[in-house]
């Protein structure tokens, strides 16, 4: 019996997939289980597996193809069943697809579904088991399918298709590089991201696609005397720019800004590197941050809550997401319960997942689930800004940048390490008063940080 292919849900807010790698080809003997193709994702590059055996009779989409969760893109079928029913594109596309059990390449598989999730299929097929929906994500992420992964068997594959890492992909259009022409230095020849990176470093020659803008490109440049040209927009940049217009628009934002002086925590972050250098652990400002902000949310429930539409929620844990930039835009890793954490823990931890994140790595869990979050842009020099805030959170913390600065201290000009944040409020759950006693404890805890401990 034929077995349809869906594009299926791979995170927990994806419509949308865009097919990076087939990784069998047409005739392939497949295995349930096995790994048919290589899925972008709003939030990561995922692993796409079959839901049954036979062979590969027929692939409806190709590499760089994008179709909508629950579209047929390929059928799995004996030797001798007529398969010749099945068209290209949408043909036997249903209103859902199956729900995926899959996971960031190479890590093991995780359960991940939509949260909304539409009625199922007539024409599903049996082999296809259904996942427990997840809860909505609130971060945007992007994972890459890791450059030892067992299913790369050098850089050339049948049908002279090129082995390469989605990442490496990705950065060889962006600078200009031609795919085909690096040498792969990773399991079996394959192309990773360092490759593409010293191959652009060396001056490898840009693609003729790129050199010369297309013919449409060309006339609009032509009529208005300026050169341009478009880069169609990613999953993950997509679904960034339809979660803001969810925050700004609809949700009531007021902004607290209080500034910090940072002298204590920094005499306390240089005891902590002290303490712990033999572990290597190392203690940045944004652990310390990080620390006092899951403390004070202790003392503040109304600002660890969300909107629900009919009612206040109160989260009985406190989840800091911390935003990281990657390539495509921004995801949230979550140091879960971090109040309870002490700082050395909470520095190492922030310093593996965020390593993961760049590195395209996450799993959902890892950046799912936040219930307040933190953007830092300090270490850019940035001084002050506004965030928004990552529904359904009620508040995001905005960290600029510890400068020395004159202030006046009983009359008299000192220099002093000082900070400011600024607290975005969803004003439909915090008050200005409450937001505002919220920024007088984080600044106490900072300022003089064994209040945190008493």
């Amino acid at each position: 019996m034929a077995t349809k292919v869906y594009m299926e849900a791979l995170s927990p807010t994806m419509e949308e997939g865009r097919l990076v790698s087939w990784l069998k080809n047409e005739g392939d003997e497949v295995k349930e289980g096995d790994v048919l193709a290589e899925v972008e994702t709003d939030k990561a590059t995922m692993e796409l597996v079959a839901r049954g055996s036979g062979l590969l009779r027929k692939r409806m989409i190709g590499d760089g193809d994008t179709a909508n969760v629950g579209t047929v893109i390929a059928v799995i079928a004996g030797a001798d069943e007529d398969v010749s029913s099945f068209g290209g594109g949408d043909a036997g596309a249903t209103a859902e697809a199956p729900k995926a059990e899959a996971s960031p390449a190479p890590a093991s598989a995780s359960p991940e579904a939509r949260k909304a999730d539409a009625p199922a299929a007539d024409e599903k097929p049996a082999e296809a088991p259904a996942a427990q929906a997840a809860p909505a994500a609130e971060a945007q992420a992007s994972t890459e399918a890791s450059a030892d992964s067992g299913q790369q068997n050098g850089a050339q594959a049948g049908g002279g298709r090129v082995k390469a890492s989605p990442l490496a992909r990705r950065l060889a259009a962006e600078s200009g590089v031609e795919i085909g022409g690096v040498q792969g230095s990773g399991p079996g020849g394959r192309i990773v991201k360092r490759d593409v990176e010293q191959a652009a470093q060396s001056g490898a020659q840009r693609p003729a696609a790129a050199e010369a803008p297309q013919p449409a490109q060309a006339a609009a440049a032509a009529s208005s005397g300026t050169a341009y040209h478009d880069l169609a927009l990613s999953p993950m940049r997509k679904t960034i720019a339809k979660r803001l217009v969810q925050s700004i628009g609809p949700v009531p934002h007021f902004f607290l800004t209080v500034e910090i002086d940072m002298g204590e925590a920094a005499r306390l972050r240089a005891r902590l590197n002290e303490r712990f250098k033999d572990q290597g652990v190392k203690v940045s400002p944004n652990d310390l941050i990080v620390k006092a902000v899951a403390a004070a949310l202790r003392r503040h429930p109304w600002v660890n809550a969300s909107w629900t539409g009919d009612s206040v929620r109160f989260y009985d844990q406190v989840h800091i997401g911390v935003a990281v930039a990657v390539d495509e835009g921004l995801i949230t890793p979550v140091i879960r319960d971090a109040d309870r954490k002490g700082v050395a823990e909470i520095a190492t931890e922030i310093r593996e997942l965020a390593g993961r994140a760049r590195e395209k790595k996450l799993k959902p869990d890892e950046y799912t689930g936040s219930t307040f979050s933190i953007s830092n842009l300090g270490m850019f020099g940035i001084e002050e800004f506004t965030a928004v805030i990552n529904p359904p959170e009620a508040a995001i913390l905005a960290v600029g940048a510890i400068a020395e600065k004159v202030v006046v201290e009983n009359g008299d000009m000192a220099i002093r390490q000082r900070m400011r944040v600024t607290l975005s409020c969803d004003h439909r759950v915090i008050d200005g008063a409450t937001g505002a006693q919220f920024l007088q404890t984080l600044k106490a805890f900072l300022e003089d940080p064994m209040l945190m401990i008493a």
